[in-house]
Parts: C-alpha cells; structure tokens; sequence
C-alpha cells in the first residue's frame, strides 16, 4: 500500500537530463549528493518511488514534513535544518507557507456561530465505513436521496485545499458538520449543507484517515470530539464544535510508523490500526530493514489512555542476517494495517486486515485477515490468504530479481477494511478484497474459513482491489484498479452474491479521452452504495453512478478540470483515489485530486445535490 503515500524524495538521473539545471545550486546539489542512490524513473513500476515529476506535485511542506519527522527522517539526520528546508522548496517549487495561507481564518467563507446539531437527530456518515462493520452502505432517509434523484445530482459547491495535490481524507457528516483532513496537516470542519468554514486544526503531518466523531466525557468545554490520525503515526481527539486539541497520543514510536487507516469509535473505545513505511526507504543499501510490525492500539476515547496495543505479528523481531553490503537485516516486520478496523459486536472481535511481509520469511499473518479480542487484544485468530509475500527478501536489495535468488512475493496485500454482513437467512460473512484483484467471503464464526473467492481482476501492486468496496444486506460491490496493466485490463466494478460469491454483474467503464496525463480508467477508489445505486470514481477523475441491479451507468461527473471554489482558493480536480464518495442529507461529497504515484493532481472537495 505504499504505491499511494509515498514521499520518498530518490531519482537516479541528472538534473539536466530532468530539465532543472536552473534550479539553485545548493539544494540541487544536496538533491543529488542525498537522493540519487535510490530509484530511478524506469522501475517505478515495481518500486515505492515516485519520479522526479510526481515529487514536484507535493506542496514543500510535505516535502519538509517527510525528510523531518516523516518517512525520509532516517536519510536525512545529517542534513541542517536550513539544508532540508531548502531542498523542500526546491521540489516544491515555492517557498513554504502553509501555515498562513491554510488556516480557516485565511479564507472567505466564514461561517456565522451557530449551535452544533444534536448528532443523533441529524443525517451522518461517520467514520470511514458510515457504521462499525464498515459496510459503506447508508440507507435512504441517511443519504436523503433515492435511484430516481441521482440522475440529476448537479454540482452545488467546490471547497479547495490550499497547498495541496492530493484529497486522500474521506469526510465524515455529523451533527450537521462536516470535518475533513488534508494533505496540508489541516483538519477542517465546515458546513455540511453550504461549505462555509468553521475552524481549522494544523496536526503534525498529512492526515488521511476519515473523521470519526462522538460524545466525549470528563473534559471541560468538550460535548463532541472528533478522532483521526496522521502520517507520523500520532492520534488526536479535537474538541468538534471549537477545534481545540483534547488529546493526543503517540501509537507507536518507530519514526517511520504512520496512520492511513480510519480510527473506529465504538462504546467509548478508539481502536486505531498502525502500518509502517519501511518498504519505501528500503532501497538506501545502508537502511537496516526492517523494524516496523503492524498494529492496533486501543485507547478510552474520553482521556486517550491506552488500553492495550496488539502486533500483527506474534513473533518478536530478531536479526535476520546481512544484505550483501552488509546492512543488518530484521524481521519478521510488515503485515501492516492500512485500513479501518471493523467491529464485531456479537463475537465482541475486532477484524484487521493486513499487508504483506517487509522482509522475509513472510509472518503467517500477513496478507490476511486478523481477529482481535476487543476487550483485552488478545489474537482470536488469523486467516492467511496469500503466504510468502514478502517484498525485501534479504540479499542486498527490494524486489530485484537480478539480485536475489529467491522468488520475490506479489504484494498482494490488504487496503481495504473487511466488510461484516448479516444475510437475510441469518449467516453472517465477512468479505475482504484483495490487492490480488480476488474478493473473499470468510465465515467469522469459523475462525475465517473460506466461504468462496471471486477474482475480479489480475491485480498488481496497485491494484486489483485497492481501498475496498461496499456491501447491503445481499451483494457487495467491488471497484478493479489494475490500472498499471492498461486501458484492456483496468477498471471495472462487479457486483457479487455475498452468500455464494456469484458474479451478478460486471461493468467496465470506458477510459477517459483527451491528453491529460495519468488517464487510467482504473477504479481504485473505495465504493459506496445507497439503495438501487453504486457510486464509484476511476483514476482518471470521473465519479460514475451504477444501478445496483445491472450495472448500467445512471450518471456521471467528470472533475478533471478547474473549478471556482466558496473558498477562494485556487481548485481544481484530478485523478479520484483512496477514499469513496460520502453520502449524506441529499449530498454526495467526492474527493477530486492524487497526485501521487503517477496520478492527477487535483485539490478540491465537491458536493453534489439532485435539483
């Protein structure tokens, strides 16, 4: 799952080749001397490493965040503050200044004091899955809106986010509010219905987890809070109403852990999911690799005391023997969590899915699905679905056949949340889908045995199924990326029996035209589903509208283009990846912009009502 939150800062080619032999000398020469012993262009493919053009999408904050605090940090301790600082602007291609011009008091659309709704009284999508089985599923009178108005969704407003290139946090809807993170380390809450902005938050780095929100006890001032994590692994829960900081706690102390995957709330417990980012700073031949072990901390909501944190991984780490450089080699490391833990109230469980090994030999429970005692964090059990993935086999480099005998695993690892279903027969089934691009269905109650597997696609390391899909009480959806296996093989959403993995439908969408870069009709976004509708965006930027009883395409949107924003900061959209679509009060909420990992850049939130 790194292909989609890389920052790492590596390509192997001169900056004349690059056309950036204007660029001020010192940072170009720090660029060179730090940065170009990692990748270069030709195995992006393959790699954790962007090209020299997709780091010049990242604002210079994130540059600065990355080689600070963020996955960079361990290549660049020698560097000065003002020599990390330079290097970032000179990616970036600006000074640094988010922190004045990303600030809600900096922009146009203040909204007039008004009294937060009673949360339970209000429509609301809430937390990454809209409930604690992470279905993606919102019913009729929640999404305020039927298969009849979706065909006449217009666009009603555009928000952007200053400095950023990528929209990777899903909206949560509560109380009347809506509150979103950013790549630019602000969390904003806004106006659910007309996008004018309350306040905003700076965390202390890029947050890409959806917003979960609840009562909160024991704090002055505090009715609501809302929970989220960020890309230095840190977990913060911010007064909802007047965006002060409560709490903030550390969920692992290795440098290069981070939070992607969306915290759950649930009867007075944050369970947060943890994944580390070594894969990406692997390629540095002096980098002991690797550290990290994939987790999920569970903290008392209200004071955010931690009350038990559980490895992924069983085993203790131990030295694994040397790369041919003779770097120290560690394991077993990987199986990290990327995605929001789901909950099982009846087998009082919480379900993770996990990616793959860092370093071989692969942990049983990677690339599998892992259960949780949700009381104490005791491992129930683990359900392995791909064995032997493991991405730095130990012999001197990442995923390079050339030097490393041993047969390197697929990645084939988990981003997407495990789905829970009670079918109308009374069985339950929990789906996942797969980097692999194969959809399972697991019986719970039997420790995860295999009920069926459906593929609906090849898969690769980006895709196959991404960030997930969406489930009613009968068939879940699932979106194919395959985008890196072109226009042919990409995209796709297919629409699966849950109690037999049938295929009822699958439908493929046609690829963008025009000559935009990154036009991938790829679906690597997560879906969501209201009754009779799927709703699912492509990576060439339009949002499309299914009928959920065949496939048909009953409306779409194409974001790929400027738009004029309620906030008066320059949007535009681009390529939709990472979170799906919200639903909510007779509103449709889409992310529009990845500029990561060979994708179009964009940087707006849009909302759509029907007329």
């Amino acid at each position: 799952m790194r292909m989609r939150t890389v920052l790492a800062l590596a390509v192997s080619l001169t900056p004349p080749a690059l056309g950036y032999a204007q660029a001020p000398p010192g940072p170009m020469t720090t660029f060179q001397d730090r940065c170009a012993t990692c990748h270069t262009v030709a195995p992006l493919a393959a790699s954790r490493v962007p090209s020299f053009d997709a780091l010049r999408n990242l604002s210079p904050e994130a540059v600065l965040v990355a080689l600070t605090t963020g996955p960079m940090a361990p290549n660049a301790t020698d560097l000065t503050e003002s020599q990390k600082r330079a290097l970032a602007e000179y990616l970036g291609g600006r000074p640094i200044g988010a922190g004045e011009t990303a600030q809600a008091s900096a922009m146009q659309n203040q909204c007039r004091p008004d009294a937060f709704a009673d949360i339970a009284k209000m429509p609301a999508w809430n937390g990454w899955g809209a409930d604690i089985e992470n279905s993606r599923f919102q019913s009729t009178e929640r999404a305020g809106l039927t298969q009849g108005d979706v065909p006449k969704l217009k666009l009603k407003w555009a928000f952007a986010f200053p400095n950023a290139t990528s929209v990777y946090a899903q909206p949560a809807i509560v109380g009347g509010r809506l509150f979103v993170g950013s790549a630019n380390s602000f969390v904003y809450a806004l106006n659910a219905k007309t996008g004018c902005v309350y306040w905003s938050f700076r965390a202390g780095n890029a947050v890409r987890t959806a917003i979960s929100v609840g009562p909160i006890t024991g704090q002055p001032g505090a009715r609501y809070a809302i929970y989220f994590g960020d890309l230095n692994g840190a977990v913060y829960a911010v007064n909802a109403e007047t965006g002060s900081l409560i709490w903030k706690q550390q969920a692992d102390p290795h440098p290069l852990a981070r939070i992607t995957g969306s915290p759950t709330l649930h009867r007075g417990r944050l369970y947060v999911p943890v994944a580390g980012y070594e894969e990406a700073v692997a390629a540095n031949p002096k980098y002991e690799c690797c550290t990290t072990q994939g987790a999920v901390v569970a903290y008392d909501a209200n004071t955010g005391a931690r009350i038990w944190k559980a490895s992924t991984i069983t085993e203790p780490l131990a030295r694994k023997g040397k790369t041919s450089a003779g770097t120290q080699l560690w394991g077993p490391s990987g199986a990290s969590v990327w995605s929001a833990p789901t909950i099982d109230e009846r087998a009082n469980s919480v379900y993770v899915a996990t990616g793959d090994a860092f370093t071989a030999p692969a942990a049983p429970t990677t690339d599998a699905i892992v259960a949780f005692d949700l009381d104490t964090g005791r491992m129930r059990w683990s359900k392995q679905l791909t064995p032997d993935d493991a991405y730095l086999v130990g012999c001197g480099g990442p995923r390079s056949s050339e030097t490393c005998p041993t047969p390197l695993g697929p990645d084939f690892d988990f981003g997407a949340s495990p789905i829970l279903r009670r079918l109308p027969n009374g069985r339950r089934v929990l789906t996942a889908g797969q980097k692999s691009g194969v959809a399972w269905g697991l019986d719970p109650d039997k420790e995860g045995a295999v009920i069926w597997e459906h593929r609906i696609g090849k898969g690769s390391v980006v895709g196959g199924i991404e960030w997930g899909g969406a489930a009613d009480d009968q068939i879940v959806y699932y979106p194919n990326s395959d985008s890196r296996l072109g226009p042919s093989e990409a995209g796709g959403l297919a629409a699966i029996r849950l109690a037999t993995g049938e295929r009822l439908w699958m439908t493929k969408p046609s690829p963008c035209g025009g000559a935009l870069g990154g036009c991938s009709p790829g679906q690597s976004a997560a879906a969501t589903v209201i009754p009779g509708v799927v709703f699912s965006g492509s990576m060439d930027g339009v949002m499309r509208a299914f009928d959920a009883r065949d496939g048909r395409i009953i409306w779409e949107f194409d974001t790929r283009r400027p738009f004029s924003t309620i906030n008066g900061v320059d949007g535009k959209g681009g390529g939709i990846n990472g979170p799906g679509p919200v639903v909510a009060g007779g509103i449709v909420y889409v992310n529009s912009g990845y500029g990561s990992v060979g994708g179009i850049p964009g940087n707006v939130l849009l909302a759509f009502a029907a007329d």
